[in-house]
């Protein structure tokens, strides 16, 4: 499954179910009235994970205002999904979002 919004300021889900896991990839931007959209493709998505691992690949991400970070903190939250992220801002997004629970 995959949802592509058009406009100046996209956000494209894609959803990628396998046997064992699930991969939520994200490019552009996770900011704004992508945020519900996110929520919304996560909330048809988390039923079907059952005992499947979770990856998130966020090494598209161009940015991610507040409630983005906080949208994936969530998921994370849910399911310490393991998060793909090879760019430098990647891998600055994926200490945000596993920051505080690292402290823990």
């Amino acid at each position: 499954m995959a949802w592509l919004k058009a406009g100046r300021h996209t956000l494209k889900i894609t959803i990628q179910e396998q046997d064992q896991t699930i991969e939520i990839k994200l490019e552009g931007r996770v900011a704004g009235d992508w945020v519900p959209e996110l929520r919304r493709v996560w909330a048809e998505t988390a039923p079907h994970l059952g005992t499947k691992t979770l990856s998130i690949d966020i090494q598209n991400v161009t940015y991610a205002d507040a409630g983005g970070k906080q949208a994936l903190r969530d998921i994370y939250a849910q399911t310490h999904a393991r998060l793909i992220a090879s760019s430098p801002w990647a891998q600055y997004l994926a200490q945000e979002i596993m920051q505080i629970y690292q402290r823990a």
